[in-house]
């Protein structure tokens, strides 16, 4: 079998001849950046022969690869099978969760109200004239007699009791037996709060006694490397039980790995987590519980569950207190999951304050949700995942390096990227910037083209016409030139990108209008639109309006509530009050589903244009 080495990381696999390079990666447990699950067309999982012969460019390669590229040595992960040993060079990835951690929250305070409970308690010794049983003796003793216990939680009981003085803490939760513990211990309870992202998953470490957040985590998505969108990893898992473990071991190994971390910078035990509650889309819920997604994707886009899950934290091999509680809070529809009830429950959209009230939730998927005339409506958008960087030429996520603003002058278009690095390509709020900008300037026309600068060139202002240039499938433009890059050639926006803007600025607008439209008002009598998620937190809310992504209102009635799917999970998780509140959401929320709207389609058209 042949051997790979993949560097800098020097991480060694034997795969079996045939095998491409970006499955081979995948197996040695290394993330190579890839949007469309292999199939060659997004260009992006790039890496370099250190040793090795893979033959002549295969038409991807060479749409997707610059000669200076393919002389170099760079192919494409994705179009190249494994016959022969190799050595494989994977550029760094930057890392892009950092902002998702530091996101502003919309809750100001948690209310702490925890499920778990605990309670020290000392035991009378066991005696000839007393032989009630170590068990009875400690539920009498708790005042709690019909409490559930598993032999697993007794294997070690005797002897812990006898070897601490018949001092000892019991946690519980919902009537059943979670820990026995050592002494007093009572003073360490704690629990993780999960927002499990297409992209991104993060994890909020959480003193349940105060509900105070203790530290936050995050990774990247491991499933990228099926696909950057949920049809993708669907079609995956479609495939067998193997395909789908393999998806479910990357997102439970993901939370693990975040769990680890929160644990190191805390220097708490793993055993004294005794629950974890989860949002996410349905897909990643399906994923995420092992669950098969497969007949999400055709119509009617059916899930297995709608309601919220328990598990035991040894049924999915998370590595807190083995008999912890896992709670992936209730789906709403095949394509509006729980994350979207974190949204509701953390903006108060479901206490009907007679305002009419928007909430939109732009990530790799787009969810709405409409709060007016005392209905409650949500609706998702199949916008793509054009805002996180992916189907745009040289998009990537919201790393260092990644143009994050672009902003317009009388003689210049002007770029500033995430951490003052040199730029690599271009995130989400600098693609939405950038259209915005070259609007003003009059290079792009309402419909989407670029100006021609050959034909029309009285409207290219001379200072701008050395930043077009032809290619196959239209003009592009450059923000960056390549001397200034930390890729060596330009970065520029091109016809595609700005296709892929319209078509997810579109739909996320067309789905808003047929929310108000149910609802029987006008964009106008929107009291106030909530821009949810680190995407809404960063992109800026004038560019927004300008391309038509958002109504036609004063920027005031516009507010950024950070990641608010997140901060619902640690709502649910600090109070199980809120936590009720959250359950009872898939009888309250509508759900529209918009393939079935005769109007849609005329509506998203419509919308597609720029203002």
């Amino acid at each position: 079998m042949p051997t790979i080495l993949f560097k800098p990381q020097n991480r060694k696999v034997e795969v079996e001849t045939g095998i491409n390079l970006l499955d081979a990666a995948t197996r040695a447990g290394l993330y190579i950046e890839g949007d469309c699950a292999g199939k060659g067309s997004c260009g992006k999982c790039r890496v370099k022969v250190g040793r090795g012969d893979f033959g002549t460019p295969t038409p991807a390669e060479q749409k997707h690869l610059s000669e200076k590229e393919l002389a170099g040595g760079w192919i494409l992960a994705c179009q190249n099978k494994v016959n022969a040993d190799c050595v494989i060079e994977i550029p760094i990835q930057k890392d892009a969760c950092r902002r998702k951690t530091t996101l502003a929250g919309g809750v100001e305070q948690l209310v702490a109200e925890p499920l778990v409970e605990k309670k020290a308690v000392k035991l009378k010794r066991p005696a000839v004239k007393d032989q009630t049983a170590d068990l009875e003796r400690l539920l009498l003793e708790l005042e709690q007699p019909q409490l559930q216990v598993k032999p697993r939680e007794l294997v070690s009981f005797p002897r812990l009791l006898r070897e601490n003085s018949f001092e000892v803490t019991a946690a519980t939760a919902g009537g059943r037996l979670i820990s026995l513990e050592p002494g007093d211990t009572t003073d360490q309870l704690y629990g993780i709060a999960f927002d499990i992202g297409t992209t991104t998953i993060m994890g909020s470490l959480l003193d349940l006694r105060t509900a105070e957040v203790m530290a936050v985590s995050a990774l990247t998505n491991p499933q990228n490397a099926f696909g950057a969108d949920v049809i993708s990893r669907i079609n995956h898992a479609s495939k067998g039980i193997e395909e789908l473990n393999q998806l479910q071991g990357k997102v439970i190994g993901a939370a693990n790995e975040i769990i680890k971390d929160l644990l190191r910078r805390t220097r708490i035990s793993r055993e004294r987590i005794y629950e974890i509650v989860a949002v996410g889309n349905t897909t990643m819920s399906h994923l995420f519980m092992g669950i098969d997604p497969t007949y999400l994707a055709p119509a009617p886009f059916v899930p297995v569950f709608q309601r919220a899950l328990e598990v035991e934290a040894a049924e999915l091999g998370l590595s807190i207190n083995p008999a912890g509680r896992i709670t992936f809070l209730p789906n709403l529809a095949g394509y509006v999951g729980s994350d979207t009830v974190g949204v509701i429950l953390a903006a108060g959209l479901d206490l009907n304050d007679g305002k009419n009230r928007a909430a939109i939730d732009i990530g790799t998927n787009g969810e709405l949700v409409l709060a007016a005339g005392g209905r409650l409506m949500a609706c998702s958008t199949a916008a793509g995942p054009a805002f996180e960087g992916a189907q745009i030429k040289q998009g990537m996520r919201a790393a260092a390096g990644a143009i994050e603003a672009v902003r317009y002058s009388e003689d210049d278009i002007t770029c500033s990227m995430i951490d003052d690095q040199p730029a690599c390509g271009i995130c989400g709020s600098g693609l939405i910037d950038a259209a915005a900008a070259l609007l003003e300037a009059g290079l792009v026309l309402p419909g989407g083209r670029f100006v021609d600068p050959e034909k029309e060139p009285d409207k290219v202002p001379e200072h701008f016409k050395g930043r077009f240039k032809r290619q196959k499938g239209g003009y592009h433009f450059t923000l960056v030139p390549a001397d200034q890059s930390d890729t060596g050639e330009d970065i520029v926006i091109t016809q595609g990108d700005l296709r892929e803007l319209q078509l997810a600025k579109g739909a996320i607008y067309a789905g808003l209008i047929i929310l108000l439209k149910e609802a029987g008002i006008g964009e106008e009598d929107l009291d106030e639109v909530l821009l949810a998620g680190a995407f809404g937190n960063y992109v800026r809310k004038e560019s927004a309006l300008r391309i038509g992504l958002l109504p036609k209102l004063p920027l005031e009635k516009i507010t950024a509530i950070g990641n608010a799917a997140g901060d619902g999970a640690k709502m649910a998780l600090a109070s199980i009050s809120l936590r009720n509140r959250a359950v009872s959401m898939t009888g309250m929320v509508e759900h529209m589903e918009l393939s079935t709207r005769p109007d849609f389609q005329e509506i998203f058209i419509g919308a597609m244009g720029f203002r």
